[in-house]
């Protein structure tokens, strides 16, 4: 069942900062600002599948959470938390600007976006994950963000790349398709080359709106 856009808004609220007062922006609109503490879905560019995961491991390779690209738009597994990395500045209504740093939670299990060298299943290339918990987190969660064009912040009309910094790996997908336990979601990987298939987008979600008193430049 999906979450709705009304949900989220609760959630965001119960796990707002204290001193964070604005109401979260219930839904994606071209221009929107992505801050840290927005709950989003990114689209893969090419296929419009949304980056997905479920609390079901791989059998092969790390072992550990699985991440696909999902079909349906609808889903509630497809939803993250855009955090930052620990020991920075960054607070929660903060905008983000390109070549930064950045960690994505998933909502639902609580795990972080991760990568090493372990071999995907269909391809080969190296294996995109879940791992870790709310206080377990290391640099494997880590993604620099790469904003394809000229604009300086994360906007939600804007192409984007992630870099996965310890191995240098671009978070990428394909056509490639599970056919079992995953039947019908496409395979989500790593790979160093900067491709057409690298490219990513914010869709839905619930935006939080820039905090007043720390605004970045844009």
């Amino acid at each position: 069942m999906a979450i709705s856009f009304f949900g989220l808004a609760i959630f965001l609220f119960l796990t707002l900062d204290s001193d964070f007062t604005s109401s979260p922006v219930s839904a994606a609109s071209e221009g929107v600002q992505i801050t840290y503490g927005s709950v989003i879905k990114l689209m893969h560019e090419r296929t419009k599948f949304r980056l997905h995961s479920h609390d079901v491991p791989y059998g092969s390779g790390s072992g550990q959470q699985s991440v696909t690209g999902f079909p349906n738009v609808d889903d509630s597994n497809s939803y993250w938390i855009v955090r930052p990395v620990p020991d920075t500045n960054a607070q929660q209504g903060d905008t983000i600007k390109g070549d930064t740093i950045i960690r994505l939670q998933h909502m639902r299990t609580r795990k972080w976006l991760h990568s090493h060298l372990h071999a995907s299943p269909i391809s080969g290339n190296m294996e995109v994950s879940c791992f870790g918990s709310d206080g377990d987190s290391d640099t494997g969660d880590f993604w620099r963000l790469e904003i394809e064009g000229s604009g300086k912040t994360w906007r939600q009309d804007q192409r984007v790349r992630l870099r996965h910094v310890d191995t240098g790996g671009y978070l990428h997908s394909h056509d490639k398709k599970y056919t079992r336990i995953a039947g019908g979601q496409q395979e989500v990987c790593g790979v160093r080359e900067k491709r057409p298939d690298n490219v990513w987008l914010a869709a839905e979600g619930v935006y939080l709106p820039v905090a007043e008193s720390k605004h970045a430049s844009s």
